[in-house]
This record gives C-alpha cells, structure tokens and sequence, in this order.
C-alpha cells in the first residue's frame, strides 16, 4: 500500500512542489519515494505512475492512498488514470467533505486548465462519509475502502500510510514534520 501526498509551499510559490510516496506492507513502513509536480500543473498523475514503476515496490503494491484528488494546489491527479495504468485500487481521503462549488470556482476562474481538471473532480464523483473521513474510491467498494480506513487509521482518522507521507513531506520542506495530518 502506499500514500502520497504533497509538501507544504508558500502561497505566492510557483514551480515545483515535492511529493512523497510512503510504502507500507501491513503497519510497517517499507520505503519511501519522492519526486516533484509543478504547482496548479498537470503532471500528478503521470507522476505518480513514473514513481511507482521505477520503484522496487511496484509489484507488490495493492492500493494507493491520496489525502485529496489533487496536489501542489491544483494539480489534480486523474484518478482512473492511475487505476487504469496501474492496475491497482485507488482510493483518495479527506478528513472533511470538500466545498466543491468553491473548488469550481477556483478551477473555473483562476486556475490554467480548470475546465478539464473540473470534469475530472465531476467524473469522479461526490466523497462519502467512510470509517470516520469522506472518501473516493475507484477499483474498490465504498465498503472495502471503509474496511482498508478502519485497519490503517491507527494513530488518527487518516491511515498510516497517508499519515507517514504527509509527516514525512512536511520535514522536506519545513527541516521537521508536524502539524495536522
């Protein structure tokens, strides 16, 4: 299993924001990948496919985890992308149901290419309530997401994966992890 989720960045940032992939094999944490996606960009997808299968973990993966559908601000990944190329479930958690007409607004009036990763944010459809959190999943049931939630979100309503990725790309940009996960 693996999370990944972005690094922390200044509001007025643009250019590239680290991202960082913690691998998991049950509740141990087995590796980590880091990479970079350009902020408001489009390459998450790609991304996190190319990290993936350049890792030494691409064949024993079984699900992917994302703290949200988008990345580096609004780099929004393409989740059936990612499943499709994969070959893998996905499964993108929030801890709170996100305000999609301000999503939409942003996407439609100020973010480069916002129509198209608006439809991506349509296509995927509203998040539901999930084991505690809101939740995406594609290439599994809502049931069999709560299930993979509930084993994994060990020291909080997020699971450890997403947990790790996240501690771990905020000491990348910061010198030290901390904060809300």
């Amino acid at each position: 299993m693996a999370g990944f989720d972005d690094a922390p960045f200044a509001r007025a940032h643009r250019g590239n924001v680290p991202v960082v992939g913690a691998i998991f094999a049950g509740s141990r944490l087995d590796g980590v990948l880091i990479d970079r996606v350009r902020r408001d960009g489009a390459n998450a997808a790609q991304t996190i496919i190319r990290m993936i299968n350049r890792s030494k973990f691409a064949q024993h993966l079984q699900l992917i985890m994302l703290q949200g559908v988008a990345l580096a601000g609004f780099n929004v990944v393409d989740i059936f992308k990612l499943h499709r190329e994969l070959a893998i479930p996905v499964l993108v958690i929030a801890r709170h149901r996100p305000d999609l007409s301000a999503v939409r607004s942003a996407l439609l009036t100020r973010v480069p290419g916002g129509r198209r990763k608006w439809s991506m944010i349509e296509r995927l459809g509203p998040m539901e309530p999930a084991a505690g959190v809101f939740a995406q999943p594609v290439g599994l049931s809502l049931e069999e997401a709560a299930v993979v939630i509930r084993r994994f979100a060990v020291n909080s309503s997020i699971p450890e994966p997403l947990r790790a990725a996240h501690l771990i790309a905020g000491a990348i940009a910061t010198g030290q992890s901390g904060g809300r996960v």
